[in-house]
């Protein structure tokens, strides 16, 4: 079947408004999707789970970071995996995006792929969001040797290798950071460690704001890494 080699790695928390809904949407294209449901108080799992997705808990909620890494430890398990996709739940991004992110790292010269937001000139992100963000980035790459557009966004397409090596101990807000942080560092040690970025569409809906897509979120990801 197509796809088969690769996994959709979705931190979920308390998303049972939409997540069936997002689950079902990306299995009509990626088969493989695991769920790791981060501490839900709202039947999260349950809907993730009758929408055909696999399911893996954590008892209390850790962050999203935590996730990630749970879910990883899950896709490498399968060792028809090739790639690993992270996905947020809360139905923001596009699936048509992740087949075009997948096509470019499977021409293999590169192990990463970043989904940027700003590539894209249909985001919808405030002026004073967008300044945030950028100023978070430039300190992303300052502090990486990387240089990323938009190292926050959570839709990324990394290779089996890359996934291997990943070890995320951040697990709130700063997590992204350090992702592109040990990516950069896997690249002075491995030349062909090498990123690409895509244009990748947000839908900022009421729904995803209030569950953190505000300006106010953006200055916590700023002011977390330079806490950090």
């Amino acid at each position: 079947m197509q796809n088969e080699d690769v996994w959709l790695v979705v931190p979920l928390y308390d998303e049972a408004a939409v997540i069936a809904d997002v689950v079902g949407e990306a299995r009509s294209v990626f088969p493989k999707i695991v769920c790791v449901d981060d501490g839900s108080r709202d039947g999260s799992a349950e809907r993730a789970e009758q929408a055909g997705a696999a399911v893996v808990r954590h008892p209390v909620n850790l962050g999203q970071g935590a996730a990630l890494q749970t879910g990883f430890d899950y896709a490498l398990g399968d060792p028809s995996m090739r790639y690993v996709v992270t996905y947020d739940a809360d139905g923001q991004h596009q699936i048509h995006d992740v087949e075009v992110m997948l096509e470019r790292i499977r021409q293999g010269d590169v192990r990463v792929v970043f989904g940027s937001r700003f590539l894209d000139e249909r985001t919808e992100a405030g002026t004073m969001k967008r300044l945030v963000l950028r100023a978070a980035i430039a300190y992303t790459n300052l502090t990486t040797g990387t240089r990323l557009t938009d190292a926050h966004n959570g839709l990324r397409v990394l290779h089996r290798d890359v996934v291997e090596r990943l070890d995320i101990t951040q697990n709130r807000m700063a997590h992204a950071s350090e992702i592109v942080s040990q990516i950069g560092a896997m690249r002075f040690e491995d030349k062909q460690v090498t990123y690409a970025e895509e244009p990748v569409h947000i839908l900022y809906t009421d729904y995803s704001k209030a569950k953190g897509q505000s300006l106010w979120n953006a200055v916590n990801i700023l002011a977390e890494l330079i806490w950090r």
